[in-house]
């Protein structure tokens, strides 16, 4: 999953001087540093703060809206068919939407 959006990471470029962003891969980041002549990777402490200060991105606000749906629909459903079966699916399902927002080591 895409956990930045390539927007923030040019602001941060053009922010900190860094040129010529490449992206490889969903979460790897490739640019030029001020007065280098080869690209190397944004620093992971960077990724982090960028992360911390924007919070979800698009596709990530989707999955979390998807959960909770799913999540409500699943508590309605229990009640009416009076088997906790649904809510077993829907925390099966919410548990893989979790492992997915989590932002490998950067």
């Amino acid at each position: 999953m895409k956990h930045f959006n390539t927007d923030w990471i040019n602001e941060w470029c053009g922010e900190h001087g860094w040129t010529d962003l490449a992206v490889v891969g969903y979460d790897t980041y490739w640019a030029f540093p001020p007065g280098a002549v080869m690209p190397e990777p944004i620093p992971p402490t960077a990724l982090r703060m960028i992360k911390a200060q924007r919070g979800l991105c698009k596709q990530e606000r989707r999955i979390v809206l998807a959960a909770l749906g799913l999540t409500l629909f699943a508590a309605i459903a229990s009640y009416v068919v009076r088997s906790p079966m649904p809510l077993v699916i829907a925390f099966c399902a919410d548990a893989l939407a979790a492992a997915s927002l989590e932002v490998d080591d950067l």
